[in-house]
């Protein structure tokens, strides 16, 4: 049987795709905090009654968490224009932010805690390993995409792979809080996500490319492991040590 080689995808339609899709991302992130955050200075204050107020640690957060959605929108587009010099450049800063970004989510994460933040029905020291665990996907994806920074298919796809990683806290907003769904939901519309880099690879190049087959299947695979996790007495006094400080 003769076997059709498939050809690799022209490099328009992948500027294309790539950039999409951190626009899409970008577009969940602020569709998911604009209620609590982006836009509650319009929100009437009947509908933000029982919300807790926003710390200055809070806007940290907001602030270096925004900042990457916007430099990875940024990142793609300077790509899909051939501005490889400035991408490099922003590439090298992007680690001060992602460093941050890892410091100031976990202390927030653990100020959550302190303050009672969770689904109704969980406890909060249970529902402290759906941020840290994002948390810490993204920060393995992104040293795995600042190691393969000189493979271009591979890079761009683990730091898709690693902004994935940070999707839970932006679709809990919507499922767990607007719509009463639980976290095992939300970290499994998380996966979907992985799906439209799959259906690329596969068109493409016919089979998976390994960032996306090894970095989708970390994202995957933290999904059932953050949720055993979360339901163990070791977790528990592990919370309980972490956020001691804080209550």
């Amino acid at each position: 049987m003769t076997q059709v080689a498939i050809a690799p995808a022209p490099r328009a339609s992948e500027r294309t795709f790539f950039s999409g899709f951190t626009v899409l991302m970008a577009a969940v992130v602020f569709a998911g905090f604009a209620r609590t955050y982006y836009l509650r200075p319009l929100v009437p204050a009947p509908a933000l009654a029982g919300q807790l107020p926003v710390t200055k640690l809070i806007h940290l957060h907001a602030l270096l968490f925004s900042g990457w959605m916007v430099l990875l929108v940024v990142q793609a587009r300077l790509v899909a224009t051939r501005n490889l010099a400035l991408h490099r450049r922003l590439g090298a800063a992007s680690v001060a932010l992602a460093l941050l970004m890892v410091a100031v989510g976990t202390v927030t994460a653990l100020h959550a805690v302190g303050r009672g933040v969770s689904p109704p029905g969980l406890d909060a020291r249970r529902f402290l390993v759906v941020p840290l665990f994002a948390l810490l996907v993204f920060a393995v994806l992104y040293a795995a995409a600042i190691i393969e920074r000189r493979n271009p298919q591979a890079h761009k796809r683990l730091m898709l792979l690693a902004t994935i990683g940070l999707l839970p806290p932006a679709l809990a907003r919507w499922l767990i809080f607007y719509l009463g769904l639980g976290a095992p939901v939300v970290l499994g519309v998380t996966t979907l996500f992985l799906v439209p880099l799959v259906v690329w690879d596969l068109k493409t190049r016919g089979r998976l490319h390994p960032a996306t087959l090894w970095g989708g299947l970390f994202v995957a695979l933290s999904v059932p492991a953050r949720l055993a996790i979360a339901f163990t007495p070791a977790w528990l006094g592990l919370a309980d040590r972490l956020t001691s400080w804080v209550r």
